[in-house]
């Protein structure tokens, strides 16, 4: 059952990441968009749960900084608006 959950959890950050990556190369979501981030955000960390799962600690290490940068880009945007 955990492996299931595992692997769903990979392809479901896959499909998130390649699918806002594709909504922003086409140019129907832009890399600012909340929606941009977030699917980056919770498929950074479904590929970080899948990645240490599978002990591929360097895959894992690239997705928690993929993860600290849309946290980051979300905190940043929250700064905006509060500035507005």
């Amino acid at each position: 059952m955990a492996t299931i959950l595992i692997e769903t959890l990979g392809w479901i950050g896959s499909v998130l990441i390649v699918g806002v990556y594709f909504l922003n190369i086409q140019g129907k979501l832009k890399a600012e968009h909340p929606y941009y981030i977030w699917g980056n955000l919770l498929g950074g960390i479904c590929f970080i749960v899948n990645t240490l799962a599978h002990k591929a600690y360097p895959s894992a290490l690239v997705n928690v900084i993929w993860v600290v940068i849309a946290v980051y880009s979300l905190w940043k945007s929250s700064q905006k608006v509060k500035k507005s």
